[in-house]
């Protein structure tokens, strides 16, 4: 271990020598870093702000990402309806983002529901589907009520959003796993989707009674 001892051995430019153990712990270690997560297909990552505008079971998802996320189902869909010859000539248009690639998407995320997932997932309500929104930007939108699940707040907050493929996986996340069919805890039964915070405050502020106001009284 470079270091332990006293003062650590530096390199050339006067920068300490990584040493083996250096190598293996934290989060850059080769464990941590290349054995225990590896990058996924179909998936991306983002930090979340709030959505009040969205349903309960949709989620914000930012054009980009989502045009990357989809890009084989909205290349297929170019063929189909005749925007592109061939798969050739609809991934160039992807690629150079034509205006009927916002078309395309916008059909293809219609029907197509994704998964959002908070590290750490502690439980089953960790990992739950939204309806997709196309939205500007590059963070994910998420509602208020389904925060408390995810143990999740607005500072600096990351989530992780998957693609199911399959159409087994598509009908399982729509009919199981769907935030707005997720109101009970699994584990006792009690409502989880609760009003917090900014929600409790504006309610009572908005039902206070002020003397002498119009309407009051």
């Amino acid at each position: 271990d470079n270091g332990r001892r006293g003062r650590p051995v530096t390199g050339p430019n006067n920068r300490p020598l990584k040493s083996l153990s250096d190598m293996l712990k934290g989060k850059q270690g080769r464990f941590r870093q290349n054995l225990l997560g590896k990058r996924v297909d179909y998936s991306g990552r983002s930090v979340i702000v709030v959505g009040p505008e969205l349903k309960m079971y949709q989620c914000g998802l930012p054009k980009e990402m989502a045009l990357e996320l989809f890009k084989p189902f909205v290349m297929k869909r170019l063929v189909e309806t005749g925007a592109a010859g061939n798969i050739k000539a609809a991934r160039k248009a992807v690629e150079r983002v034509k205006p009927e690639v916002w078309d395309a998407l916008e059909i293809v995320i219609r029907n197509h529901p994704v998964l959002l997932n908070r590290a750490p997932t502690l439980h089953r309500l960790g990992i739950q589907a939204f309806e997709p929104v196309l939205v500007e930007g590059r963070a994910l939108k998420l509602h208020p009520l389904a925060c408390t699940p995810y143990n999740a707040d607005f500072d600096g907050d990351q989530m992780a959003v998957h693609v199911p493929l399959s159409c087994e996986a598509q009908a399982e996340a729509r009919f199981l796993m769907l935030a707005a069919g997720n109101l009970l805890k699994p584990s006792d039964g009690r409502p989880v989707t609760v009003p917090t915070q900014d929600m409790v405050l504006g309610s009572y502020y908005l039902t206070l009674d002020k003397d002498g106001e119009r309407g009051e009284g």
